[in-house]
């Protein structure tokens, strides 16, 4: 996945637990506006998400910004 992807997703997630606390859940549509501006990112992090890593819809921020900072 693409490094400002990544930098996004991390984003999110700190605000998402700042805002909410360390057991908040997010989608994959978290990292995006509400209208499709931009599918071939949306269809990238999908991929991650789905095929990939086979992750449930909704999953705790703290996992996702593990992973990303992980590298996976």
């Amino acid at each position: 996945m693409r490094s400002d992807l990544r930098a996004k997703i991390v984003e999110v997630c700190d605000k998402k637990i700042a805002a909410k606390g360390s057991t908040v859940s997010l989608s994959f549509y978290a990292f995006f506006a509400n209208k499709n501006d931009d599918a071939e990112r949306l269809m990238e992090v999908a991929t991650w998400w789905i095929q990939t890593h086979q992750l449930d819809h909704f999953e705790k921020a703290q996992k996702i910004r593990g992973m990303i900072k992980d590298g996976l």
